[in-house]
């Protein structure tokens, strides 16, 4: 599977019963202060200071476990069963969906975001406390891609010229299983194009798909170009419809230029010839 550069966790929460209400700890990061985390959590600082017993904030130092006042003290505390996560440059949903194991969809409904919403760095967003979140699995698409199974192939489909792909298509296969999309035969070191407008959340190898771009753009859909020799975009570059996203490359399988082309919606499946095209 491929390798994720994932950005360092920005909260780590842990939750305990007081009476009837539960208590946020919050880890300190570097660059944090009792100022800073008082403003994200909406209490006062002298509240903070109490609580942690600190009479000197200056010596409070990263990695010191911060108790957060409760419902009970007047302050907003987080709902139960949240954390909150504080937006980093370069972040994208997809990132933060990913390195959370939940979905790119629930993610966005308990934040209410438009499926093209844009994060802004230093906004914090929901997630998931840990004990909500550890049952779940994430249905990304390219994890099913972490054993190195394609799927099965089926016969060429017909090519209809008025469908416009990645590369300019010689030949149409049907993948099905594992990955439901198509490998499109082109010329090697031909340009991948992006078909739609929107944000790369991703730009990096995949074990057996070559390197791989995956745009996120609006409706909840998610591209997914693999089979690249070289990509010419980096995660959290904005695309618009033909936009080189790199060159297509040699399938070590199959030995021909095979661009593997994936769609899904709301992590779910979409026949590639029928996805939206800007």
């Amino acid at each position: 599977m491929r390798r994720i550069i994932f950005l360092s966790m920005a909260l780590l929460f842990s939750f305990t019963k007081t009476g009837f209400s539960e208590e946020t700890v919050y880890v300190m990061q570097r660059g944090d202060t009792i100022y800073s985390i008082a403003r994200t959590y909406g209490v006062k600082v002298q509240d903070l200071l109490s609580l942690n017993n600190i009479s000197d904030p200056r010596t409070v130092r990263a990695g010191s476990r911060i108790r957060i006042p409760s419902a009970g003290s007047g302050s907003s505390p987080i709902p139960p069963g949240y954390g909150e996560y504080r937006v980093e440059k370069n972040d994208t949903l997809y990132g933060i969906a990913r390195r959370y194991n939940i979905t790119l969809e629930d993610l966005l409904d308990m934040n209410r975001f438009s499926p093209d919403y844009v994060l802004k760095a230093g906004e914090t967003i929901r997630i998931p406390a840990p004990e909500a979140r550890g049952s779940q699995t994430p249905r990304v698409p390219p994890a099913a891609a972490s054993s190195g199974g394609r799927g099965n192939t089926g016969a060429p489909a017909r090519i209809d010229p008025r469908i416009r792909w990645p590369v300019n298509a010689k030949e149409i296969t049907y993948i099905t299983g594992k990955l439901y999309g198509v490998q499109v035969t082109g010329e090697r070191q031909e340009p991948v194009k992006s078909l739609t407008q929107g944000t790369v959340v991703s730009a990096v190898p995949y074990r057996g798909f070559g390197r791989v771009a995956i745009i996120q753009s609006a409706g909840g859909y998610l591209y997914v170009y693999g089979g690249c020799e070289s990509l010419s975009v980096k995660e959290g570059d904005k695309v618009t419809p033909g936009a080189e996203l790199g060159k297509l490359g040699i399938d070590a399988k199959s030995s021909k230029p095979q661009l593997f082309f994936f769609v899904y919606r709301s992590n779910n499946p979409v026949d590639p010839a029928t996805a939206p095209r800007a």
